[in-house]
């Protein structure tokens, strides 16, 4: 079953943002498959909003059977096969209709609420010319999925809204995010990008900008969630291969942002180098039993700490507004740990694996 959630409707900054009718390019990716691409376009074409195009690009893909009946929406499939995130954003670029403001960039397994665009407004209106939105759960069809929104909200707590609302940036998400058009290409044009991970890769570009990425909390995209023990495995091998990758890069930031006395580097910097959730939960049973032994006296700090995890994390999922699936999948999170424990050893190879998920569902959308 799909959830999909409607937002209060945007305040009057909203509304104002939406009367300067900033023109929009939405570029929508997909490889290999196409099976998603009509549910995600006519999410698209049902905003409530008019200034913009969409150009899909499908990658790989066999589009004979694919039509979008609407002149909005500009179908593109590279002659040769791009296999890459940033390369199939510029193939859209470089097939631009006109000189648009801005990009957004959208999955194609990704449905798009009718403010999406209005409510990104509200923060370009302010001067940012990188904004993140939300991705929330298009399925909670399984524990695995209902797992993965729970880690989603966690980290969509901690890495973007806790850090923009004191003065750092949002972490980028991959999806539902926006740019001004000539400052992504600032950032990623000359770069080379294989594998996953091309969010990371922009983020450290932003920051080496000294610039601020902004959370807008009511621009929301709907993503799906993994529902299978495969699925996640595969998944979640990428991402801690890119954090190996990348984690280095976090640590250089924090040297730049303590000696350029940089709040927003600093602070990005420590969470671009922390490991993955499991390992830091493996790493600080390993200390408490340790510490039985050697520092008994350090029991106090880990209770602490690990109090204050407990409190954060159900915090996020009480701020996201948690369905009930959600509360009573968590009694089987040792299970979800022990995948991603199993991804660990896959990490190596996972540039081996297709960097795009593969998708199982239906795009029927029951609403509650």
């Amino acid at each position: 079953m799909y959830i999909l959630h409607f937002t209060k409707k945007p305040d009057l900054n909203a509304f104002v943002a939406q009367n300067k009718g900033y023109d929009y390019a939405i570029i929508v990716t997909a490889y290999q498959q196409t099976n998603l691409l009509p549910s995600v376009v006519d999410s698209i074409l049902k905003l409530n909003y008019e200034n913009y195009l969409i150009y899909v690009v499908a990658d790989n893909c066999d589009i004979t059977g694919l039509n979008f009946n609407s002149d909005k929406v500009i179908l593109l499939r590279p002659e040769e096969t791009l296999a890459s995130n940033t390369k199939s954003h510029f193939y859209a670029i470089k097939h631009f209709r006109r000189d648009h403001e801005y990009l957004t960039i959208i999955d194609s397994d990704n449905l798009v609420e009718s403010e999406y665009l209005n409510e990104l407004n509200v923060f370009f209106e302010k001067g940012f010319i990188a904004v993140q939105g939300v991705r929330k759960a298009k399925n909670l069809n399984t524990d695995y999925a209902c797992l993965d929104e729970a880690g989603d909200m966690y980290y969509r707590f901690i890495d973007r809204k806790l850090l923009f609302d004191v003065g750092s940036s949002a972490s980028l998400a991959g999806s539902g995010m926006a740019f001004s058009t000539s400052f992504y290409r600032e950032c990623l044009e000359f770069l080379n990008i294989e594998g996953a991970g091309f969010d990371k890769v922009l983020q450290m570009e932003i920051l080496a900008r000294a610039k601020r990425i902004a959370f807008a909390e009511r621009a929301i995209v709907y993503d799906e969630k993994t529902s299978k023990p495969d699925q996640l495995v595969n998944q979640r091998a990428r991402w801690i291969n890119t954090w190996f990758k990348y984690s280095g890069k976090g640590l250089k930031l924090i040297g730049t942002g303590l000696i350029k006395l940089n709040w927003n580097q600093f602070l990005c910097g420590l969470v671009f180098s922390r490991p993955p959730l499991f390992i830091i939960v493996g790493l600080t049973g390993l200390s408490v039993l340790l510490d039985l032994f050697l520092m008994p006296e350090m029991l106090l700090f880990w209770g602490f700490s690990v109090f204050s995890f407990f409190l954060i994390f159900f915090l996020a999922l009480k701020y996201f507004n948690a369905p009930k699936a959600i509360y009573r999948a968590l009694r089987k999170i040792p299970m979800f740990v022990g995948l991603q424990i199993l991804s660990l050893f896959r990490a190596k190879r996972a540039n081996k694996i297709s960097t795009a998920t593969v998708h199982y569902h239906e795009h029927k959308i029951d609403e509650v």
